[in-house]
């Protein structure tokens, strides 16, 4: 028997929730210290971290202080609208960075997750455009994703819960 409140198939049976991928506090450390030794051991040095905020703005942090990169800056895109709900296109939200302080420079472009792989695509082309050589990481990794970032920690075609955004907004 369907309950009322679940969400139905045409043969009325109920939809699976997604698989999840948990990543807790500690095992993000130590993902961050491994993907910095990945990025070290290429050769690659970044002069800049940017984040693709929101959710690149820790994992790009860790990455900054891990790799002893002090430089760093963020890119507010907005694509996701919900949990498996995206908009139409990625967007790029204000405050813009200062694009004359990278030209020639290597950048380490940071995310979350390469889901679809369209934020990262979209900003990595923006950030060629300016003249950098940009080199992106991310946490993690997904198949389907248009782009595979240079450096990820995992690969998974779950759904993927971090810690910062496991729990809604706090209120009073």
């Amino acid at each position: 028997m369907v309950r009322s409140d679940e969400t139905t198939t045409a043969d009325t049976a109920p939809l699976a929730e997604p698989e999840r991928e948990v990543l807790g506090w500690l095992e993000f450390g130590d993902a961050s210290r491994d993907l910095a030794r990945d990025v070290l051991g290429s050769g690659f040095v970044p002069d800049f971290v940017i984040a693709i905020a929101r959710g690149g703005l820790l994992p790009a942090g860790a990455l900054a202080y891990a790799l002893g990169t002090k430089s760093c800056g963020s890119l507010n895109v907005e694509f996701y609208s919900d949990i498996e709900t995206t908009l139409a296109e990625p967007i790029l939200l204000p405050p813009m960075l200062d694009n004359t302080a990278l030209i020639g420079k290597n950048i380490l472009l940071v995310d979350d997750v390469a889901d679809s792989g369209r934020t990262l695509a979209m900003v990595v082309g923006m950030l060629e455009n300016v003249g950098v050589i940009v080199k992106t990481a991310t946490l993690y990794a997904k198949p389907r994703s248009v782009i595979e970032p240079d450096f990820f920690w995992r690969k998974t075609d779950r759904w993927i819960v971090f810690p910062w955004s496991a729990h809604p907004p706090v209120s009073v």
